[in-house]
């Protein structure tokens, strides 16, 4: 099962970082990522493979949405077919 991460906000050191290893704690893969500075923000985008991972996508959601307003970014999941669906031209 795959999952896209978006993570937005102000640019500071270590947010790939404590993203990347929130995952590979959970046993969740990085298939993809690209990440680039829009107008002075920090934006990372992030396609994941949960099917490793023991926890539920749920819990995955509630433990990043934390540490994203720890860190003072706003870190978002979504399952890749609802993803898929939103941006379907």
């Amino acid at each position: 099962m795959n999952a896209i991460i978006t993570v937005v906000g102000s640019d500071k050191v270590g947010i790939i970082a404590a993203v990347s290893a929130f995952l590979a704690e959970r046993n969740i893969n990085i298939e993809d990522i690209s990440q680039t500075i829009l107008s002075g923000s920090f934006v990372m985008m992030m396609m994941v493979d949960l099917s490793s991972s023991a926890k539920a996508l749920e819990t995955i959601k509630q433990e990043l949405s934390k540490m994203g307003s720890d860190m003072g970014v706003s870190i978002s999941v979504m399952h890749e077919k609802v993803f898929s669906a939103m941006h379907r031209i």
